[in-house]
């Protein structure tokens, strides 16, 4: 059995991030094991931050956000001499594994870093839901709750003004946030990459549903798409309404986890 593992956060934060680091460092102490955290990610690998984690460590951050082992991305471990370095590191540091808790990215390091020779462990820490074999990553509820959240609001002030918003959900290269949360906030239409969009017939699905007496739409794109502005343009010229355009960006990111968030993690 394992008797010192190293925990990391890698890539973008996400909610929930520090309820799992609390979750592995108590189970492993409570198994026996010496607990270090490695700060910033594999860049705290590769230069040796490291903090010894007891039971004390992680005490009261599970309702936090972020992460309090502080996160990065590093491009030299995505070299073959970066990910040699990180093995030496983690063999000078008698380390015989290591959780990394994060996104894609940060999983193709832990692969690289296993097939070097030091077993690696991987907790899903994403908001954007886009890891393989896995239907769940921490981070996504409470995401896609803010974003909700925010989009709501929105909508209070567009059907104020009679307007049209067109909102730019994050996601990256998925579609996962803008699909659920368009679904919950009741979205006229829900615009992401994987699937072709016909603006032509959103447009005239707006003009039918203005006959009606409808004066406020909401539109929610994901980031991926990559043509929010163009969007916004383009609806305003063929229906008349007055649209304008909202970029989430990182609230997303931020804020307590939610229920189902803590407890996954």
């Amino acid at each position: 059995m394992a008797k010192k593992i190293g925990i990391l956060t890698s890539g973008g934060d996400a909610p929930g991030m520090n309820a799992a680091v609390r979750a592995v460092c108590r189970a492993a102490l409570q198994r026996g094991m010496e607990v270090v955290g490695i700060r910033r990610g594999y860049n705290g690998l590769l230069n040796g931050e490291v903090i010894d984690m007891t039971a004390r460590t992680v005490s009261g951050i599970i309702q936090r956000g972020g992460t309090c082992l502080y996160t990065a991305r590093c491009p030299e471990f995505r070299t073959h001499e970066g990910v040699m370095k990180g093995k030496e590191k983690c063999e000078e540091m008698g380390l015989d594994g290591i959780v990394v808790i994060g996104g894609d990215g940060s999983f193709r390091g832990a692969a690289d870093l296993s097939a070097a020779g030091i077993p690696c462990i991987g907790l899903p820490g994403t908001i954007d839901n886009d890891i393989s074999c896995t239907e769940y990553t921490i981070g996504y509820d409470t995401a896609m709750n803010t974003a909700m959240e925010m989009i709501d609001k929105i909508r209070d002030t567009a059907q104020s003004h009679d307007r049209c918003s067109v909102i730019e959900v994050m996601g990256r290269n998925a579609g996962y946030i803008a699909i659920n949360v368009g679904l919950a906030v009741g979205a006229e239409a829900v615009i992401t990459p994987e699937e072709s969009y016909d603006l032509d017939a959103i447009c005239a699905k707006m003009q039918k549903t203005m006959k009606t007496g409808k004066t406020h739409f909401l539109i929610v794109v994901a980031e991926g798409v990559g043509k929010t502005d163009y969007i916004t343009k383009t609806i305003q010229e063929k229906t008349g309404v007055e649209t304008r355009a909202t970029i989430l960006g990182h609230v997303q990111r931020g804020g307590s986890p939610t229920v189902r968030d803590r407890v996954i993690a």
